[in-house]
């Protein structure tokens, strides 16, 4: 049985995002025949600017993701920190960079899933997928929902929890707010149940 490539390309300034691809990864690797890679995107900040923002450290155990690498996955999780409602500037300027990719199609028919983090419950949990599906239509990628597949862990009220039927997602408040358990664990089942399909779509072409 052929592999199934799953990348999950992501942008973290403060770690959280970060947190939740490693989660993500796991799911998907739980998949048999799956085999999920992490995909930093390009920083585009000065060093000088990162270390007043007190950024978290890039992680040196994931690669520099370029664009035309893209061509070599069947399907992707795209993960970003939101920025007044939208996906960070950085991951912004990674999708900009994809032009050639766009002008041959070359990923239309692939699925892609997003995942997120926001401040606080107005800082666009909703409304960063949302507009970041525009990249994917782009493209001609098929967009994967994770909708209520996640069960009861989609209904919990007596917790706070990012995330929602579009995708995983955690809050950082101030940047010392961790995801939960509860979030890490929607971010799994987006992984699996993300690789889970685009094995299936793997299979029938």
């Amino acid at each position: 049985m052929a592999t199934t490539n799953v990348y999950i390309v992501f942008y973290s300034l403060y770690g959280h995002v970060e947190t939740m691809a490693r989660e993500i990864q796991k799911g998907a690797n739980s998949v048999d025949g799956v085999k999920a890679t992490l995909w930093q995107v390009p920083e585009t900040l000065p060093d000088r600017v990162l270390e007043k923002m007190k950024s978290h450290p890039k992680a040196d155990d994931v690669p520099v993701i370029s664009p035309e690498q893209l061509l070599e996955a069947d399907g992707f999780l795209f993960g970003s920190p939101s920025r007044f409602g939208v996906m960070a500037a950085q991951m912004k300027a990674f999708f900009d960079a994809t032009h050639p990719l766009w002008a041959t199609q070359a990923l239309a028919g692939k699925p892609a899933g997003i995942f997120w983090s926001t401040g606080f419950h107005g800082g666009g949990q909703e409304l960063t997928a949302l507009t970041a599906i525009t990249q994917l239509a782009h493209h001609g990628m098929i967009f994967v929902p994770v909708g209520y597949t996640f069960g009861s862990g989609m209904f919990e009220m007596n917790e706070v929890r990012g995330g929602s039927s579009y995708g995983a997602g955690t809050y950082a408040a101030d940047g010392s707010r961790q995801p939960t358990q509860l979030e890490l664990q929607q971010a799994f089942h987006q992984g699996k149940y993300t690789a889970e399909i685009t094995k299936k779509l793997k299979t029938k072409t």
